[in-house]
């Protein structure tokens, strides 16, 4: 039988990448304990009024069909979330709803790129990004994320990657996996770059409400000379602890989003309208649950930190927002993808290897920070006694 090429150009960049954390739920079934550190899920459940919400607008009949766009409820409710974020007015029709910002992602990408076209993003990524960018027949051009620089994009290495089949700045900001947040100069740089060059800038800012104490989040629609050619694109899984809700959203252009809107109606016409209400009421109040995940987060990225950095030739990047910080293994003599698997066999703790988010992070574990701080602290433990045993080999 015959397959379209997208199933070629996808066949590695699925479940492949998440093969430890496959492995660790695996051995959980079977009755092994595992500490698990590979996925970035909120550590509190779902706030129970927005649960309540969802089920009184089911119960109501708000079970039907929704439009390719979004309910109105929720397009007005967006619009003055971002009007009021950014400091200038955006309307409902620069706004269009998705089930989960992956989804939302991929119909925005596949609305600007096409075969043929670039796309700059910076390496490491988040592990789906390779695949969003491929499925439109568009390349990927990665953009080494320094850990001298905070794993922050440097404008000049992007000028130096443009092409003419550039089509668009890929940016995530906060950063998974690396915790990194763009600076107001830093966004002003690339800004130029794609004016001058007449670029999309989509930006993925998913952790905007996970940005810890001290650290200020910019975003491209904060910069009015940037707002024709910049999307951003969110949900409510992270900020409201509600990942299985899958509601998204992307702002941009009135145009952008009226060109994007037959796609839409193609893909999915609508997502689902007591999920709509449900997120109206999340983003049109601040977070009950975000500022509290934050505050943890960044004590356990604290915790990792006084616990493993210097030990056993281990160094620790302290992430300025998010879910996760990262593990410099190298010197063990291992690569990220090697210590992972042993870490799990011998010490049954399951982290992502750097490898699943890019060659800029190879010889790097990701680490989740949702565990709770006992089980944190155990890890720790775990993962400085098996960097332990390579030192002691290597010596």
């Amino acid at each position: 039988m015959k397959y379209a090429s997208v199933t070629e150009r996808l066949a590695d960049l699925g479940g492949a990448k998440w093969e430890i954390h496959a492995r660790a739920r695996r051995m959980k079934a079977e009755g092994i304990a595992v500490l698990e550190f590979t996925i970035g899920e909120p550590d509190v459940p779902c706030p129970p009024e927005l649960m309540e919400t969802a089920a009184r607008a089911m119960l109501s009949g708000r079970t039907g069909y929704s439009n390719g766009q979004g309910e109105p409820g929720l397009l007005r409710a967006l619009a003055a979330r971002y009007s009021t974020r950014r400091g200038r007015h955006i309307g409902p029709e620069q706004v269009m709803c998705f089930p989960g910002t992956q989804t939302t992602l991929y119909a925005v990408f596949m609305a600007i790129a096409e075969a043929g076209a670039e796309v700059i993003v910076g390496d490491p990524m988040y592990a789906t990004y390779e695949g969003l960018i491929r499925a439109t027949g568009a390349t990927p051009v990665p953009v080494t994320l320094r850990p001298e620089r905070g794993f922050r994009l440097d404008p000049a290495d992007i000028a130096a990657t443009i092409t003419p089949a550039t089509r668009a700045i890929f940016l995530n900001t906060p950063h998974n996996p690396t915790g990194a947040v763009l600076t107001r100069e830093d966004i002003a740089a690339i800004g130029e770059i794609a004016r001058a060059h007449d670029l999309w800038i989509v930006s993925d800012e998913v952790y905007e409400d996970l940005v810890f104490e001290g650290v200020t989040f910019t975003s491209p629609l904060d910069l009015p000379e940037l707002a024709d050619r910049s999307i951003a694109c969110a949900s409510i899984s992270k900020s409201h602890a509600a990942p299985g809700f899958r509601s998204g959203w992307c702002v941009g252009p009135a145009e952008f989003c009226a060109r994007l809107l037959p796609l839409s109606e193609t893909m999915l016409f609508g997502n689902q309208p007591f999920i709509a209400d449900m997120t109206a009421q999340a983003i049109s109040h601040p977070s009950p649950v975000a500022p509290g995940m934050a505050a943890r987060f960044a004590a356990r990225a604290d915790m990792i930190h006084d616990r493993l950095d210097g030990v056993a030739g281990l160094r620790v990047h302290r992430p300025d927002a998010g879910m996760f910080a990262l593990l410099d293994v190298r010197a063990t003599g291992l690569s990220g993808e090697a210590f992972a698997e042993s870490l799990l066999e011998a010490e049954h703790v399951a982290a992502m290897p750097g490898e699943s988010f890019g060659a800029a992070l190879s010889g790097w574990l990701r680490l989740a920070l949702s565990q709770p701080d006992a089980v944190i602290a155990e890890g720790c433990t775990r993962i400085a006694r098996h960097a332990a045993r390579f030192r002691a080999d290597a010596a």
